[in-house]
């Protein structure tokens, strides 16, 4: 199987249920729990792909202090391959407000790391030469990664989460990927980008609503599954490192798109990043579940 590195998208953050997300006024809100965890994207991807069995390896940057030490207990205890770099000014926190009902996230940056944060470029170039895929988070400083990925030609997936079509920010990064990801919460005008942008995949999600693929000039649609909603974190990661791992064992774009599905699906079940029970042999039982008519579509 190929090997896929994950370039950036790490946090130690607190999440917060509430009831309703707090208005701009001065007040006190009332908590139902909270827990602090292992978040951000790239986490996310690494993790879900390492529980199928996908040899992985992701590179952050954490701090010198004890969130990034939770951070690689976690990784350690996980058996996730973490390759880090040290940033002075600490760990990227996060402070996500989870509103129960529906799974919405309001979230609040605490710290993100520096553009210019020190990294050890020819350790991460010998990553990926060793890489056949390369996740791309969009953080400042990965864009300075992009070069290296352009030299060894590694194929280059990048997630624009909620790309709403106009920012410049994102430009760089949708130039130089071969597959972008993306919500179209704030993009209406998700289908015609997908079809002008002339990559080799294009997938979109929707929440609730499924996902959109594109590519070749085939359109692809597939329906959400109806799950338990505990906390939505990493639903987005989980489904498209569920769309890699099925390109990469040729299924077709389809049957790639209904996996990333059900990986979807099962991480809104759970507080953490991804399912704490998935499994290559939990997905296939799900998809099994779905062909035989017991999964509700939203």
């Amino acid at each position: 199987m190929k090997k896929v590195l994950v370039l950036g998208g790490v946090s130690y953050n607190m999440m917060i249920d509430v009831e309703e997300f707090p208005e701009p006024v001065a007040q006190t809100v009332s908590a139902a729990r909270f827990h602090e965890t292992v978040g951000s994207t790239g986490a996310g991807k690494s993790w879900a792909l390492q529980k199928l069995g996908v040899p992985v390896v992701l590179h952050g940057v954490i701090g010198a202090d004890r969130y990034g030490q939770l951070i690689r207990e976690h990784m350690e205890r996980e058996g996730i391959s973490f390759v880090y770099d040290v940033d002075g000014s600490g760990t990227e926190r996060h402070v996500n407000f989870m509103k129960q009902a529906t799974g919405e996230r309001l979230s609040v940056f605490l710290h993100a790391p520096a553009e210019d944060v020190e990294l050890d470029l020819e350790r991460i170039e010998a990553l990926i030469v060793e890489s056949d895929v390369v996740f791309l988070n969009i953080a400042p400083y990965c864009k300075r990664l992009i070069p290296l990925l352009k030299k060894h030609r590694r194929e280059i997936w990048c997630d624009l989460h909620s790309y709403d079509g106009k920012r410049a920010y994102y430009d760089e990064f949708i130039e130089h990927a071969d597959v972008l990801l993306f919500s179209s919460e704030q993009f209406p005008g998700y289908r015609e980008f997908m079809e002008k942008c002339g990559k080799k995949l294009v997938v979109c999600t929707h929440g609730a609503q499924g996902a959109t693929a594109y590519a070749a000039g085939e359109w692809v649609e597939v329906p959400a599954l109806k799950y338990e909603v505990v906390d939505t974190n990493g639903a987005g990661d989980n489904f498209f490192a569920g769309v890699l791992v099925g390109l990469m064992e040729g299924r077709t774009l389809q049957e790639a798109m209904r996996l990333g599905t059900v990986m979807g699906g099962l991480a809104v079940g759970s507080r953490e990043l991804v399912d704490v029970g998935l499994s290559k042999e939990k997905v296939e039982a799900e998809l099994r579940e779905w062909d035989g008519g017991n999964h509700k579509c939203c």
